[in-house]
């Protein structure tokens, strides 16, 4: 069965780590949180774990996951909403692993993409500019790409930061019928409480491992505290690591 394997996972910047020593299985299915105080690394771990950053030392396996059986979600603020691009074709952006950027959208792909708007409710926004959606409206159209793209892995990141409470809850269902589905799904998140109402596993990272588990068991008072304080130590200056042949 797929699934993504860290082996004393080390990544960083000009050689400067920024997540170190990470070790452990995400097993195909799970729905995991990974949580942890802000600078603790969550996005770097994600930036890895997609492909976008070469780890420093340690390895990603990604045992029967290609790259196109993973989709991303970045936080808001590094989308660029001044680019000229319509809603619908940010969401057929989606299908570009599968049909490649010159390959065309064949007729099935128009339905596909009409489903995956309508799954998030943004029917008749289509030809709308993505410079003119609200922070709402931009979060729910990058969850339309993800169903678009159908992939088996689903990387999150801060996908419910600054946005209402109802898109939060109804982009939250979507995640969890994606879990139902037999998806993998790590989401990045600041908001301990909806990790422990809502993602059975949880991995806390404090720029190395706190705890990975059962959330019940890892988002404690003296862990969450540990996490803190691992981050408030780190020495930015730290010596830079070897890089990984």
């Amino acid at each position: 069965m797929p699934e993504l394997r860290l082996q004393n996972l080390t990544l960083g910047y000009e050689r400067h780590p920024a997540v170190h020593h990470l070790e452990g299985v995400v097993k195909n299915g799970a729905l995991v949180a990974v949580v942890g105080p802000n600078g603790a690394g969550k996005s770097t771990l994600f930036k890895g774990l997609v492909g976008a950053l070469k780890p420093l030392a340690g390895a990603i396996e990604r045992h029967g996951i290609d790259s196109r059986g993973i989709a991303y979600l970045p936080q808001i603020p590094e989308i660029e909403r001044s680019f000229p691009i319509t809603l619908y074709d940010m969401v057929a952006m989606g299908l570009w692993k599968s049909r490649g950027v010159f390959g065309g959208i064949a007729g099935k792909d128009h339905h596909t993409i009409a489903a995956a708007i309508a799954a998030v409710g943004l029917s008749g926004f289509e030809r709308r500019a993505i410079g003119t959606l609200s922070g709402g409206q931009m979060q729910r159209m990058l969850f339309a790409r993800l169903v678009a793209q159908d992939a088996q892995l689903i990387l999150l990141d801060e996908p419910f930061a600054a946005i209402d409470t109802r898109t939060s809850a109804e982009l939250l269902a979507l995640v969890q019928r994606w879990h139902a589905e037999r998806r993998t799904v790590l989401a990045a998140l600041h908001d301990v409480e909806l990790a422990q109402k809502a993602f059975p596993e949880t991995l806390l990272l404090a720029r190395e491992l706190v705890a990975w588990g059962p959330t019940c068991e890892v988002l404690t008072v003296d862990n969450l505290n540990k996490a803190r304080r691992m981050c408030e130590a780190f020495d930015e200056t730290a010596e830079a690591c070897a890089v990984a042949e």
